[in-house]
């Protein structure tokens, strides 16, 4: 599928990888490439400065943690981060329905 059908749904699709719990940026990456299928493999360059941007808009916080002896930056999802992926979930939904309609005509 062409990387541009989905442009748009990258700041849902973080949010989304981050519902469990604190995870580090190639970790939500993977976690996204994995549980996609592989339909969504994001470049760190994408992923990054998304994930940046999210922080700065408050729905993210991160923190320094050592793993493996290396030094890796960890997100996790705020409150209004939460609030955010329920109301960007209802939005999807609704509007793959409406897409679904079209098609099913």
């Amino acid at each position: 599928m062409a990387r541009e059908q989905f442009s748009g749904h990258l700041d849902m699709l973080l949010l989304a990888a981050l519902r469990g719990g604190p995870l580090h940026g190639y970790a939500i990456i993977d976690h996204i490439r994995s549980t996609s299928a592989r339909r969504f493999d994001y470049a760190e360059g994408t992923v990054y400065p998304a994930l940046h941007r999210l922080e700065d808009e408050g729905l993210l916080r991160s923190r320094w943690t050592d793993v493996d002896g290396r030094r890796r930056r960890a997100y996790d999802l705020t409150a209004r981060g939460r609030k955010a992926l329920e109301g960007r979930r209802k939005d999807w939904e609704l509007y793959a329905a409406g897409v679904q309609a079209v098609l099913n005509r």
